[in-house]
Formats: structure tokens, sequence, C-alpha cells
């Protein structure tokens, strides 16, 4: 039986990391998406569509019924996700180093609550340490298919 919240998968060094390819993990806890959260990420990119930040306007208009989280917010919360999943130890340091694939199949409405899974699906070396490829799966309480579904691409150093 799979624990409702996982603790982060612990590896040891560049080696465990290599080791853990296939690894799945998670879930994390669920973090609950509301509207100041919507509204700090709209003033911080500048993008204020109506369907993120009007409720009014989204109640009547959009086909959601609500306001919807930027697809690039729960983007960026897959990085957060990322160190509830997995904990590299005696490493120098880890760096985000982009992402191969994105898709958003599914909104993430006003209220509503997400999480994280993943699965390492690929280690290779690079100069000094490794790079491993991550997917990212940002779930939706209640919903069959996930907000957000990226392979990240994160490097750890010796």
């Amino acid at each position: 039986m799979v624990p409702a919240v996982a603790k982060p998968r612990s590896v040891d060094g560049l080696g465990g990391l290599r080791a853990s390819v296939g690894a799945q993990l998670g879930p994390t806890e669920w973090l609950r998406i509301d509207q100041s959260r919507i509204d700090g990420f709209a003033e911080v990119t500048g993008d204020h569509q109506w369907i993120h930040v009007d409720p009014v306007r989204a109640a009547q208009h959009s086909p959601f019924g609500t306001t919807i989280a930027h697809g690039y917010l729960t983007l960026s919360l897959c990085n957060f996700f990322l160190p509830q999943l997995l904990r590299v130890e005696n490493v120098s340091m880890g760096v985000n180093y982009g992402a191969n694939k994105v898709r958003f199949p599914a909104p993430v409405r006003v209220g509503s609550r997400i999480r994280g899974r993943g699965e390492i699906l690929a280690c290779e070396d690079v100069p000094g340490g490794v790079q491993a490829t991550i997917r990212i799966t940002a779930e939706v309480e209640g919903s069959a298919k996930p907000a957000c579904v990226v392979e990240t691409l994160n490097r750890w150093m010796a």
C-alpha cells in the first residue's frame, strides 16, 4: 500500500542518483491554489488576463465557471514539488537546467488542490556531475487529468 504522502526519496550522491532511474517519487502533500497566489503570479509576470484575475467576469464568461491558475504558475510549482519528491545527499549543489517537454492537460480552478508525483526517467554524466531527467506530474484533486506534466532536467554536481 502506497502512503497518502510519501517522504522524499533520499539518494546518496551521484551514484545513488544513477541507480535510481525508474524510481517512482511521491506523492507530495496537497497544495491549495487560492486567488491570492494566482494574483501574485499575475503581478510578478504581468499576465493579468481576466480568466486568471477577474472572478466576476470568469464566473460569467469562462468555460470553467471561475478563475484558473496560469499554466506557468502550475509549471513553477512542479519545481516547488521537486525537493519534496527527491533529495540528493552528499553533492555540492543541484541546479535546474530546463525542461524537455511540458503539457497542461487540465486547468487548475481557484480553490483546487494540487500535488506532485515524479519518476526518474534517465541520468547521464555531464562535466562535474549528473543530469537527471525527471517527469513531474501535478495532479488536481478529483480530476482524471493532471494539470501539468513536465520532463525536468536537473543537474547535481559532485
